[in-house]
């Protein structure tokens, strides 16, 4: 006789996101995003001079070192970075880490190039199950019929 244990640790692939709860003061996300920017930095190819420097040149603005430390640091909630400066960080530091973040905490999932055209095709392929179940059971009521 098997015994089954119920798996509670594995996340449910079909599972709805949810978007953040609206409770009062929930949403201070500075700290998260600080360690954002210190996992992205952490994660790149090149020190943060390089990071800096790339960031520079996408944006033909002087982004220095010290701006992504205080960007990176929990303590320093005074020096916020930038939104506008979000898609620069992911792409001199190759990652999806904000796009990703931002979209879990409004209650989606990001899909990039090909995981897309995935979602699309099942998307599609579920339509056409449909559609088939749908004609077969209108030819079935159409030979009821005669």
């Amino acid at each position: 006789m098997s015994r089954h244990r119920r798996d509670t640790l594995t996340l449910d692939l079909f599972e709805v996101p949810q978007p953040a709860a609206q409770l009062p003061a929930s949403m201070d996300y500075g700290r998260e995003i600080a360690h954002l920017v210190s996992e992205a930095l952490n994660g790149a190819e090149g020190d943060r001079f390089e990071v800096a420097s790339r960031m520079s040149r996408l944006t033909g603005r002087d982004v220095s070192k010290y701006m992504l430390d205080a960007w990176s640091s929990e303590a320093r909630d005074a020096y916020n970075m930038p939104f506008y400066m979000v898609p620069v960080l992911e792409t001199a530091c190759e990652t999806h880490m904000f796009s990703n973040w931002l979209a879990d905490k409004r209650g989606g999932r990001l899909l990039i190039g090909k995981e897309t055209l995935t979602a699309e095709l099942g998307k599609f392929e579920r339509m056409k199950e449909e559609v088939t179940r749908k004609i077969r059971e209108l030819k079935k009521m159409m030979g009821e019929m005669e």
